[in-house]
């Protein structure tokens, strides 16, 4: 017997029977559930997606209760010890581990498309000299179109594919170059001797030194932090990239908006209000008072509890060992000790427990980033880098599902009904 979901409708007593489909039915089916004939069909009423699938999809898997995430099948925490960012990169657009031949071809052309036309150094002058290297990233991304009109060809595969190293490429070139700016540094152009995180650390750190080397530590640390945000199924910036993909604009467009929804403190900055709660806490003594404020409801811990996850972030687990490292060589950091503790803490009072709030992925890794130097406005564009490639991944498979649409949701209008213009001096 087929799966199905029999809904009785008791305004008319009409009965319907929907088919489910890998635990799922189809909205629209609901449509004919009517009571009248102005009513045009029961519709689904669901602020912010909280249980509505807008697609189907091959390359992210989540079970929040259970702590796992894969992509493309593959466990994030193999991939994180075993991977790096340019082959998980691979694997998220191609859907398959490359070959060793596919894998140099594929470092080859991300790497041969790092450099941005001078044109971009000169649009970024343009801003002001404290303007938030988010938002600069944000403008970048966009203006790229600019320079690759014939982008906009997105059924052209091959222009697919050269939007997508261009883009994979130019993120790491486009932040640093935000940076460099923000601190009122000479740009530096990228080392293509270096490895993808590796060269990213040239273009933000190098100074006067004839090459620079990255500490391997360090280096290896980006490189997973990279792999574990590269992608995170439907959030909100995978969202932002399939709704405006829809309308088919160029992928570089697209990609602005993404950015545009990783920039908000809920999504991208959420590492940033991590560091900031840790500096308000100010010392290990203080947790306690700090703890008991957020039972009261007066304080609100930031890095735990996730919309998906109701365990352990798995993210998370790898993120603390990399801190643990990061920190073996920049020296230790009394904001992680704060950390460590108020983990500890949470992970033993049953407030929490019963809550299921556990460390999610922005607990720690807001704390390498400021081991390494890295201002908190930075820290959304970081996240940024890597995430280019989930975005990309999803945008390309949502291009060529044949079921996808513009994205144009129905609401439950609550406003007044039909009246007539009053002019102004009768009013």
């Amino acid at each position: 017997m087929p799966d199905t979901l029999t809904v009785r409708d008791n305004r008319t007593g009409k009965t319907i029977e929907i088919p489910i489909e890998h635990g799922a039915v189809r909205a629209t089916a609901f449509e004919q559930l009517t009571a009248g004939d102005a009513d045009h069909g029961l519709m689904l009423y669901d602020p912010a997606f909280m249980n509505t699938a807008s697609c189907t999809s091959t390359i992210t898997f989540i079970d929040g209760d259970q702590g796992i995430l894969l992509y493309r099948g593959y466990p994030i925490e193999q991939l994180a010890e075993q991977s790096t960012y340019l082959e998980t990169a691979y694997l998220l657009v191609h859907g398959e581990l490359p070959d060793a031949q596919q894998e140099a071809e594929w470092r080859h052309d991300i790497t041969i498309h790092t450099l941005v036309h001078e044109n971009v150094k000169k649009f970024i002058d343009g801003f002001h000299h404290d303007a938030h290297p988010m938002g600069i990233l944000l403008s970048t991304v966009g203006a790229l179109s600019t320079f690759y009109p014939d982008a906009t060809q997105i059924y052209d595969e091959e222009q697919r594919r050269i939007s997508i190293y261009r883009l994979i490429a130019k993120m790491p070139t486009l932040a640093a170059l935000a940076y460099r700016h923000s601190i009122g540094l000479p740009f530096n152009y990228p080392d293509n001797d270096l490895s993808f995180a590796g060269n990213f650390l040239n273009m933000m750190f190098k100074m006067v030194e004839q090459k620079y080397r990255p500490v391997p530590e360090i280096e290896h640390a980006l490189d997973v932090l990279f792999i574990l945000h590269a992608d995170h199924e439907q959030n909100c910036s995978t969202n932002a990239m399939r709704s405006v993909g829809s309308s088919h604009p160029d992928p570089y467009s697209a990609t602005a908006a993404a950015v545009a929804a990783l920039y908000g403190p809920l999504h991208g900055g959420a590492n940033e209000a991590v560091v900031r709660m840790m500096e308000r806490i100010g010392s290990v003594d203080r947790i306690p008072e700090f703890v008991a404020g957020v039972k009261a409801g007066k304080e609100r811990l930031m890095g735990f509890g996730h919309r998906v996850y109701k365990n352990y972030d798995p993210r998370a687990q790898v993120i603390k060992r990399m801190a643990d490292q990061v920190l073996g060589v920049t020296g230790t950091s009394p904001l992680l000790e704060i950390a460590r503790e108020l983990e500890k803490i949470a992970l033993e009072d049953e407030y929490f427990v019963s809550r299921k709030l556990y460390p999610n992925v922005d607990f720690y890794s807001g704390f390498i980033y400021k081991a390494l130097g890295i201002p908190v406005d930075m820290f959304p564009v970081l996240f940024a880098i890597p995430r280019v490639a989930g975005w990309l991944s999803q945008w390309e498979e949502s291009l060529l599902d044949k079921e996808q649409k513009i994205a144009r949701p129905r609401q439950v209008y609550l406003g007044g009904g039909r009246r007539d213009y009053v002019p102004l001096d009768k009013r």
